[in-house]
């Protein structure tokens, strides 16, 4: 049967290449090996158990859970306990120097526990049943096509109806481990870890990255746990931040807003690298900067939405149809269409990215100037076509606004780049261009009778990604249109004081209405409350959102206000960015959102704004 938690009862466990979801019942249910974006070898959270997961737990359910992770690490500990006897289960993905392993350790706190395991294999999102055998040395190795799954214990195991199972029992003080490792199945099975030293040395590298990052005030432990996700979520090798290790969790539970997050996305860029830069990682923010460059790279026309880990840019969407989907909600996506798609906004978000990259003196790329230069010329050839928006629609293209006010700042930042580099370039030309854009925003995308900026140009309808217009600089916090549009935002888009990100009821979007409010947006409420200088009433909001976490700080990318549950993918990178630079927002007297709001803007522009 399916593992019926809510999607807020996972916890994350990586090793910056690939991640596991962690139940609160001991069962891992998701894990892709080797890498984010592989076929899933545990994929019970999005189907039943015999579709693969791997449950280490008390034989009889204990009525207290507790986990947490250790300090500033991604070490998860999960405490069962009754009147009986007490056992932790401490699982963790030893930051890879070679094969990729998993780590599970049962320690006995108190009394003695009963315990069983059940490992359930299945690669290719749960579609082929590997050939198992038992290994001299105690446990299994498991084969099938190009994969080669390894399971050393000292725990008996057998084989019963195509699962691996074994029960055991622990006394207060014993420690029984289980290391599960990965390896190409033409290669030599890989070799054998010490789990307890294994735990030590992951442990120390997490506290140590942990113990650099910048104090956030009250908010100090909130900014650390978000930013460990974050790099949780980096592919090392790349240096490229993927959006969620989960693919098709859902926007609304049976619905079929489900979607492969397992790439990396170009307009999270910015509010990344201030992320990274602010909190003092400027290594990761570097990484992540070369990244972006290299998959940037190209044809400025042949730009893309989102990327693989590496910068691959062949993303093939295709529909799973053996999993019946989390809680029903079908298809399980594996890809993402919206690669094929033009959204003007993400070269804005490339430019800008360079600039912020720049202005805090991260060290130059060569050919930056280039790359910039050819991408604010094609769009100034291409800002006033239609396309999908921030969101993705797959309903049609239209003239949305925020997509024109990122072509503009897409203009602007070139301006900017040129200026702080000292290169020559068609200034000019790209200042006149960035005023006619401004220009025709305010007039088209301006509805006198809501007082607030709208959609897209002639519709009546609200968009969370207006509150980003002061974020980037487009126009002044202060500036009454903007006023009007946080105050129409709030009167219309909120749903129990979370924001939605635009009215799905409409079917604009070409999908079925409905889903929870985006995280995101309601920290970029947040930040335009602070800018408003309504201090108060962001600090109350952060306060609201940081309640929407889990026990061990993770956040998705929606919240369900009637459900009171967790929506989306999970955990999600967009949430965790937005809540640390909604912190610094916060506790620094120049946090992201000044620097950004105010740093870039134009002298032109700020007359246009008036």
């Amino acid at each position: 049967m399916a593992a019926n938690l809510r999607i807020e009862d996972y916890a994350l466990i990586g090793d910056c290449m690939t991640a596991a979801l962690v139940g609160k019942n001991g069962s891992i249910d998701w894990l892709c090996l080797p890498r984010f974006d592989s076929g899933a070898c545990f994929a019970a959270l999005l189907g039943e158990s015999e579709h693969g997961r791997w449950l280490i737990a008390p034989a009889t359910p204990m009525p207290r859970v507790r986990r947490r992770y250790l300090d500033g690490s991604l070490v998860l500990v999960t405490e069962f306990e009754n009147e009986e006897g007490a056992v932790e289960l401490v699982d963790f993905m030893p930051l890879r120097d070679g094969a990729c392993a998993l780590v599970r350790l049962v320690r006995g706190l108190r009394g003695r526990v009963a315990m069983e395991t059940e490992l359930v294999l299945r690669f290719d999102y749960g579609s082929i049943v590997p050939w198992v055998e038992q290994i001299e040395e105690g446990g299994i190795v498991a084969i099938a096509g190009p994969d080669m799954i390894v399971l050393r214990t000292p725990v008996p195991l057998r084989g019963e109806n195509w699962r691996t199972i074994g029960r055991f029992e622990i006394a207060a003080g014993e420690s029984i481990p289980f290391v599960l490792s990965y390896a190409p199945s033409h290669l030599p099975p890989p070799p054998a870890i010490d789990a307890k030293r294994a735990l030590e040395d992951c442990d120390k590298t997490w506290q140590e990255w942990s113990r650099r990052c910048a104090p956030a005030g009250p908010w100090s432990e909130a900014v650390t746990r978000s930013l460990v996700v974050l790099k949780a979520l980096t592919y090392a090798p790349s240096g490229g931040i993927v959006a969620a290790p989960t693919t098709s969790l859902p926007e609304k539970l049976g619905g079929v807003r489900n979607w492969d997050y397992r790439y990396c996305w170009l307009r999270d860029a910015t509010f990344t690298l201030l992320a990274l830069m602010h909190a003092g990682y400027y290594e990761e923010a570097r990484a992540f900067r070369d990244w972006l460059f290299r998959a940037a790279a190209g044809r400025p026309d042949q730009l893309q939405v989102l990327y693989g880990l590496g910068g691959e840019r062949r993303l093939d969407e295709w529909e799973v149809p053996w999993l019946q989907g989390y809680e029903g909600s079908r298809p399980v996506r594996v890809g993402n269409a919206a690669r094929e798609q033009l959204q003007l906004d993400i070269y804005g978000e490339v430019i800008d990215t360079m600039c912020q990259a720049y202005a805090h003196d991260l060290p130059p790329v060569k050919r930056a100037a280039a790359i910039a230069e050819a991408l604010v010329d094609h769009v100034e050839k291409i800002w006033r076509e239609p396309d999908q928006s921030i969101w993705e629609v797959r309903g049609g293209s239209r003239q949305f606004t925020y997509s024109k006010i990122m072509a503009w700042a897409a203009m602007d930042r070139g301006v900017r780049i040129f200026e702080m580099l000292g290169v020559e370039g068609p200034l000019h030309r790209w200042q006149k261009a960035a005023d006619e854009i401004h220009h025709e925003v305010c007039a088209k995308a301006f509805d006198p009778e809501l007082q607030s900026f709208v959609q897209s140009y002639g519709s009546k309808a609200l968009d969370g990604a207006l509150l980003l217009a002061p974020l980037v600089g487009f126009m002044p916090p202060d500036d009454p249109r903007m006023i009007g549009t946080v105050r129409a935002i709030q009167r219309h888009l909120l749903r129990d004081g979370f924001v939605m990100r635009y009215d799905t009821g409409s079917g604009a979007d070409g999908l079925p209405a409905d889903e929870g409010a985006f995280l995101a947006c309601s920290f970029w409420l947040a930040d335009n409350l602070v800018l408003q200088g309504r201090t108060r009433e962001a600090r109350a909001l952060f306060e609201r959102l940081l309640a929407l976490r889990n026990d061990v700080g993770l956040l998705a990318e929606e919240y369900d206000p009637a459900s009171k549950r967790q929506l989306g993918n999970f955990p999600q990178a967009f949430s965790h960015v937005a809540l640390v630079n909604t912190a610094f927002n916060l506790c620094k007297r120049i946090g992201p959102a000044h620097h950004r709001a105010s740093r870039h803007k134009s002298s032109r522009t700020a007359q246009a704004a008036e």
